[in-house]
């Protein structure tokens, strides 16, 4: 059965975030994601953490000012030193949290950025943090993204990713497959995962069109999430969507995998 993880930056947002951790849990979630730590006392989200017996299945490096609209600094050459402190820093608080994965936001490369310096940066960054988050006992993700919702995103499709991946040439470096963002930019989900699997160790789903909970739009879960046992993933699936209306009232699609 699918290990679900609850994102706690878009699930029970009816809530405080620091409640969320608890409301996830009486939801039957045994895992939780979400897009930052870092503006959160390490210490407080451990005890989150811990007294609802939750895993953090996974959480994003630094990326920049994300409220002033920066998606990440992977493929930005102006922000090397900073992609490197944010190692560093995503590294501690992974580190106190448990939690064994992070993600790597490419960003944006938009206006007069060059594509192709964009990429060689991205590598390099890449090659950088790949072996200090392994020293660490942490695997290092990159995520493709639409670019409806998200115009501009250096990062878009799977055969991206995994050419990145390649030459890159670690051996902890993977993909995290967003099932949302790849139905939008390429379809071909089932196959393509069962084709790329031993680099998916993560992965998220929302249904589109509206990246709700599933069952809203047009992906068909009820095949895909039987699928993925059927092929052996055993990795996590953060369900990183928009409550249609409540977290709670979402949640029936749920209740067969939530055991």
């Amino acid at each position: 059965m699918p290990k679900l993880a609850a994102n706690l930056t878009l699930m029970f947002n009816e809530v405080a975030f620091t409640e969320r951790f608890a409301a996830a849990a009486r939801a039957g979630f045994k895992g939780v994601e979400f897009l930052f730590p870092y503006e959160y006392d390490k210490n407080l989200l451990r005890e989150k953490l811990n007294e609802n017996k939750l895993t953090l299945a996974l959480h994003n490096m630094p990326a920049g000012d994300w409220a002033g609209g920066e998606r990440g600094i992977g493929c930005h050459s102006e922000r090397v030193e900073e992609f490197k402190a944010g190692v560093e820093r995503a590294i501690d608080y992974a580190t106190a949290l448990g939690c064994t994965q992070l993600n790597c936001l490419a960003g944006l490369c938009t206006g007069t950025r060059d594509p192709v310096a964009a990429r060689a940066t991205f590598i390099s960054n890449l090659q950088y943090a790949a072996p200090r988050l392994k020293a660490a006992g942490i695997k290092l993700l990159i995520e493709a993204i639409n670019t409806r919702d998200i115009p501009g995103f250096f990062l878009t499709n799977t055969a991206q990713a995994i050419a990145i991946i390649n030459e890159v040439g670690s051996d902890n470096l993977y993909f995290q497959y967003d099932i949302y963002h790849m139905q939008i930019m390429e379809g071909d989900l089932a196959p393509t995962i069962e084709k790329h699997l031993p680099l998916i160790p993560h992965m998220q789903l929302a249904d589109t069109p509206g990246r709700h909970e599933p069952g809203t739009g047009e992906i068909n879960f009820d095949f895909l999430l039987p699928h993925l046992d059927s092929i052996g993933y055993c990795g996590w699936i953060g369900c990183e969507y928009k409550p249609a209306t409540t977290t709670e009232a979402g949640l029936g699609w749920t209740k067969k995998y939530l055991k």
